[in-house]
């Protein structure tokens, strides 16, 4: 087989061990978006912050960094007051994803997302995609944590069984959609970089850069 020879090499071959077995977790899904997040990001927007779990993460130990977070439910924004209380780094507001993203005061170094979008319309998703497209500052990462569609009937079921929820508590509010589709989006959006960083079944995180230039 053409480029074989390198595994009759004994120093190769344990290279490659060494590697394989160094660290054999892969990254969680909190992880994986954390590591896309660029040191030099100074201010970061949260779509649909729930009550600030990621945001708190981007922020921990980061005291050069602000950060905003959106959501609709009051409930969810008392208990990110809660965990953000006294810091003066973050402002939380009430806004409803499925409307046109406020006036925010300028642009962000990252727009982030987790378990938020999946529940608008795809029209709505797209545009939101591109909305924050908009607020991103040159190099700007956007990163989206979200549940997405199976390819197939069979694939859902088995994602229901593998985090142990009976199909009945699916929530009537989802509107999933594959991961290609939203890829394509960010692609034709303006977005440079675009992948899909991890994935596990139903749960996947997209992302993309806007071009520097």
């Amino acid at each position: 087989m053409p480029g074989s020879e390198e595994w009759s090499s004994a120093a190769h071959v344990e290279r490659y061990l060494a590697r394989a077995h160094a660290d054999a977790r892969p990254l969680s899904s909190d992880e994986a978006l954390l590591e896309q997040v660029p040191a030099t990001a100074r201010r970061i927007l949260d779509l649909g912050t729930g009550d600030g779990r990621l945001l708190a993460l981007l922020l921990d130990g980061r005291p050069d960094r602000t950060g905003v977070g959106l959501d609709l439910s009051e409930l969810m924004l008392e208990a990110a007051r809660e965990r953000f209380a006294g810091d003066g780094r973050v402002e939380l507001r009430r806004h409803d994803l499925g409307e046109p993203l406020p006036e925010l005061g300028g642009r962000f170094d990252a727009v982030v997302s987790s378990l938020a979008i999946h529940h608008l319309d795809h029209a709505r998703k797209r545009s939101l995609y591109a909305e924050a497209f908009a607020l991103l500052a040159p190099g700007g990462l956007f990163a989206n944590f979200e549940h997405v569609a199976s390819p197939s009937r069979r694939l859902h079921l088995e994602f229901f069984a593998a985090i142990e929820e009976p199909l009945e508590h699916e929530d009537p509010s989802d509107r999933l959609l594959d991961v290609h589709t939203q890829l394509q989006w960010l692609r034709e959006i303006g977005f440079e970089d675009v992948d899909c960083h991890w994935k596990w079944r139903e749960l996947a995180l997209i992302a993309g850069v806007r071009p520097a230039s």
